[in-house]
């Protein structure tokens, strides 16, 4: 059964790894290099534990931790957004069992209000994930760039 436990900061570690491996499954589609410790640069990092306006997750089945969320109220497009999906993923091993298309469906119910989700084009799992799942709210598509297009729509409480 998916469950989704809102981070805290005793889980700042665990969040800040898996983060990272997230990160780095990334480069498939980014040009984002390593620092000099081996890390991926995550900016708001810290932000997700002082601002009151985002919020994680990690998101487990039953009790294996199988991939995580972080959302923000920042747009893409200019938007004014209630919510960003700044992150989102489901670990590889646990891909194609429906976990991710129920989590997020989870989050978008648990959260009501206008959305954004940005995903790059080439990824095609996170397309089909996203189209998939937006797709009972109308979303309007906007290509903000080659690689990457935003979800626009709005979701009932």
């Amino acid at each position: 059964m998916i469950r989704l436990h809102t981070v805290q900061e005793q889980d700042r570690e665990l969040l800040w790894n898996i983060n990272q491996k997230y990160l780095y499954e990334m480069t498939n589609f980014y040009d984002d290099p390593m620092d000099e410790n081996g890390n991926y640069h995550y900016g708001n990092f810290d932000d997700y534990f002082i601002d009151p306006a985002r919020v994680a997750y990690l998101i487990y089945n039953d009790e294996t931790l199988i991939g995580f969320a972080m959302l923000c109220p920042y747009s893409n497009i200019g938007w004014d957004p209630d919510y960003t999906m700044a992150e989102f993923t489901v670990f590889p091993s646990y891909r194609r069992s429906h976990f991710a298309i129920h989590a997020a469906k989870m989050i978008l119910d648990k959260h009501p209000g206008k959305w954004e989700i940005k995903y790059n084009v080439r990824n095609t799992g996170a397309k089909n994930l996203w189209n998939t799942v937006a797709a009972p709210y109308d979303p309007v598509i906007h290509q903000i760039n080659e690689h990457e297009s935003v979800l626009s729509f709005t979701t009932k409480g």
